[in-house]
């Protein structure tokens, strides 16, 4: 089986880390706590300071896929993997400050989003996703 390229070039990596830079910088996470991976599908992580309280003690986390965006996942009991708990929806690229808010419920228990993984695009799509990120500002 062949391998599927990315479309994701230097310039829209470089603009999903800044990207991923500003949500964390509006959930006020600072440290290497974050990565972006190109793909295929592109993707990242940031780690979230904070608990839902229907799993006290366990970390969790954003996770963004360019195909469903953001989640908020919890580490599962054996640590290694992440159980997605509610994804943000609506939009592959949702401002900072949506993400914050979605995070916040999250931590007060609420239950914001939907824990069904909706597709929001497709890898590859022709859309302008790669453009908005290659100009997301520094």
């Amino acid at each position: 089986m062949r391998e599927q390229e990315s479309d994701f070039d230097d310039a829209s990596v470089l603009g999903l880390q800044r990207y991923v830079r500003a949500v964390a910088a509006e959930l006020g996470v600072t440290g290497e706590c974050s990565y972006v991976e190109p793909g295929p599908p592109a993707g990242a992580y940031l780690a979230v300071e904070g608990h839902a309280p229907t799993f006290p003690g366990r970390d969790i986390a954003l996770v963004w896929d360019e195909e469903r965006g953001w989640a908020v996942a919890v580490e599962t009991r054996a640590g290694d993997d992440l159980a997605v708990l509610a994804h943000i929806g609506g939009e592959v690229l949702p401002r900072p400050a949506a993400v914050r808010e979605f995070v916040a419920s999250v931590l007060r228990g609420e239950h914001p989003g939907d824990p069904r993984p909706i597709r929001l695009r497709t890898v590859g799509a022709d859309d302008d996703l790669l453009t908005r990120l290659s100009g997301y500002p520094a």
